[in-house]
């Protein structure tokens, strides 16, 4: 199985322009193998505050907004899964952080396929070291994805 890396949106979702796809795609694709997995099936479903919400609710028996929700599909070193990112809530915490969009839309992405390879944020150290693989990870970032907030 070769890796398919899919975006998508649903109701109130906003995707990324489609001439960044493929960017996107293979910064994904190059951090899931640095971190020692080999991509599979992967879909990005863009959508809104209550699409997501309601998910949470659904799904995970949260009643709160989230940013992001991950479905895997299969166990790592096979990274599979499909995830579910409010464009909303991450344009609201990119302002809550005065960070740009697309930086933030970036760093969102790249929380899921961390989560997909395995790592955790639910302890305060588990969050931490979340935060300084999510900065490494987009260090790598190629040139085309860099300066899109501006």
């Amino acid at each position: 199985m070769g890796s398919e890396i899919l975006f998508h949106t649903e109701e109130g979702g906003d995707s990324p322009e489609e001439t960044v796809w493929l960017s996107l795609s293979d910064w994904i694709e190059s951090v899931i193998t640095e971190r020692g997995g080999k991509a599979g099936a992967v879909n990005y479903i863009f959508c809104g505050d209550d699409y997501l919400h309601q998910m949470n609710i659904d799904y995970l028996d949260h009643d709160t907004l989230t940013d992001i929700i991950t479905f895997p599909y299969e166990a790592f070193p096979l990274i599979s899964g499909d995830m579910f990112i409010s464009t909303e809530r991450v344009a609201d915490n990119a302002k809550d952080l005065g960070a740009g969009y697309n930086d933030e839309l970036h760093r969102v992405i790249i929380h899921g396929i961390l989560h997909l390879c395995g790592q955790g944020d639910k302890t305060d150290e588990q969050a931490k070291e979340m935060r300084v693989i999510e900065e490494w990870a987009l260090g790598l970032r190629p040139v085309s994805l860099l300066g899109l907030d501006e």
